[in-house]
């Protein structure tokens, strides 16, 4: 059976009034939790689903998570001496009561992951805040990179972790357990090579291009003789982990060479990190940063309140996202008058589609100019709207929301914390305007 929604009664009156009445409260009243709670499966079982939490509790960590910007283990910290944040996620600790385990977080967040789908809970919950939303006739659509918690990446720094991890974590290893004799190699006097070339402060091009020829050298000896190892005593069993990581080692060998002699433009699905295969770069043209390392997001904004309308770890184009976002839209709101988007968006067939669905926008008119003072004006409204209203979000995601650097592992726990981030602003939101504002005024039918 589903597990039952946090009962208020059930804890102290002083306790839930003062919460209540704070703005932790106030997020929490802002969130439909039965239709979220319904989206997950009805029983809690196996070790993914921690048996500290029910359905709310789950959802509420990752609430909360977003919310204060903490790492997993000083959620924890605050949630054990913090009763706000219990009654929160429905968990009301008891005074001798403790979390002990610090990696129940990322449990939750695995079992969220697997067990959900992030557009359902975003329909929920946009469903839920349009009756506080006004102007949803006017659509803001931009994109945005969210990076990975990863290490600037080089070739040189990619291919000495492989080789560092084929040696010293499987061949020494295994030979040590299995009482043979390590095979011939040079990984000892590159080892000593690399650490010279790593404190150098100025490396050339010269040092950089020597170093990656060396290293591939000795990764393809490498992988070769753990190979023969492995071939040799069938009895070596590796875990998933392992086999996945090794299967990794050898891609990124594939495609070093592949550098050696083509264009980096040529390379398709280029790996950058080993803990995180899935990861591309994202070229952003930037001043200050060029190329990014995470996961592009194509977002929707009505009255300051983001949609997430695609998430892809490889680049895409989101110019083509136009029409189907637009749709998306009216299936929600009923109607689009008005449409803002940067200029890259203003190819022939956007405008063609546009013009034919009589929906506004600020793209600069091509041919002839009119001189019409309150069109001139309404684009630039619109204009100003797209610039202030979806960069300021992307901004205060990365800076409040805990968007900034990505810490999870796997592609679609990164789904999930991104998602939970940009829906916290949302709820965030919500709730501010319920506190402050009255209820929007709807047209008649």
């Amino acid at each position: 059976m589903q597990a039952a929604l946090f009962q208020p009664e059930q804890f102290l009156t002083s306790k839930w009034y003062l919460f209540k009445h704070s703005k932790l409260g106030q997020l929490y009243e802002s969130i439909p939790w039965e239709q979220l709670c319904a989206c997950l499966p009805a029983e809690n079982r196996g070790p993914g689903a921690p048996r500290w939490f029910s359905s709310q509790g789950m959802l509420g960590l990752m609430f909360v998570k977003a919310y204060l910007n903490l790492s997993d283990e000083k959620l924890i910290e605050r949630f054990n001496t913090d009763w706000g944040l219990q009654l929160f996620c429905g968990k009301l600790l008891s005074d001798n009561q403790r979390i002990r385990d610090k990696a129940i977080v990322s449990r939750v967040r695995s079992y969220l992951a697997e067990h959900t789908d992030w557009q359902q809970l975003q329909g929920v919950l946009i469903n839920h805040w349009k009756q506080d939303m006004n102007n949803t006739h006017v659509l803001l659509m931009d994109a945005t990179c969210y990076e990975s918690y990863i290490r600037f990446p080089t070739d040189v720094k990619l291919l000495w972790e492989s080789c560092h991890w084929v040696f010293e974590q499987q061949l020494f290893k295994w030979c040590k357990r299995l009482s043979v004799k390590r095979p011939r190699s040079k990984y000892v006097e590159q080892l000593r090579k690399q650490r010279d070339y790593d404190r150098s402060r100025r490396k050339t091009y010269k040092q950089g291009s020597k170093r990656h020829k060396a290293l591939l050298y000795l990764l393809e000896k490498g992988l070769d003789q753990l190979q023969t190892v492995f071939n040799a005593y069938p009895q070596i069993q590796l875990s998933a982990h392992e086999r996945q990581y090794l299967r990794t080692i050898k891609t990124v060998l594939q495609q070093q060479l592949f550098l050696t002699t083509h264009p980096a433009k040529e390379l398709n699905n280029r790996i950058v990190s080993l803990p995180k295969p899935y990861v591309r770069p994202i070229i952003r043209g930037k001043e200050n940063k060029r190329v990014e390392f995470g996961m592009k997001v194509h977002l929707l904004s009505v009255d300051g309140v983001c949609m997430i309308d695609k998430m892809d770890f490889n680049a895409f184009n989101e110019t083509t996202r136009l029409k189907l976002s637009t749709v998306k839209h009216q299936t929600v709101f009923n109607e689009l008058h008005q449409l803002g988007a940067d200029r890259i968006y203003a190819t022939n067939a956007n405008r063609k589609y546009l013009t034919k669905k009589k929906v506004f926008t600020c793209f600069a008119k091509k041919g002839p100019k009119t001189n019409n003072p309150a069109e001139r004006k309404l684009k630039s409204i619109i204009a100003n709207q797209r610039s202030t209203v979806m960069e300021g979000s992307f901004g205060t995601h990365k800076t409040a929301y805990g968007l900034h650097k990505v810490k999870a592992k796997g592609e679609a726990r990164e789904m999930i914390w991104v998602f939970f981030g940009i829906m916290t602003a949302n709820a965030v939101k919500i709730s501010k305007r319920r506190a402050t504002e009255s209820p929007p005024v709807k047209k008649a039918a």
